[in-house]
C-alpha cells in the first residue's frame, strides 16, 4: 500500500491518483472467490469490483492511519 501511495504522489505527471490506482489494483488485491466460483458477469461483477475499488481507495487515502 505504501508503494501505491508513492505512485499516487506522482499523479500530476501520471494521472494515477488514488482512485485510478484503486480501480486498477482492487481486483488483484481484493480478489473475490465468489465472482470466480460462480462466474458472475455483467452488473453483478461490475458492482463487486466497484466495492473493491472503494475499499482500496479508502485504504490508500488513509495509509498512515491504518499502517
Amino acid at each position: 500500500m505504501r508503494h501505491l501511495l508513492r505512485m499516487a504522489a506522482h499523479s500530476a505527471r501520471t494521472n494515477m491518483h488514488a482512485r485510478n490506482l484503486a480501480i486498477v489494483w482492487a481486483p488483484n488485491l481484493l480478489r473475490s472467490r465468489d465472482i470466480e466460483a460462480s462466474g458472475f458477469n455483467g452488473t453483478a461483477a461490475f458492482m463487486e469490483v466497484r466495492v473493491q475499488s472503494i475499499v482500496v481507495e479508502f485504504i490508500l487515502t488513509h495509509v498512515e492511519q491504518l499502517f
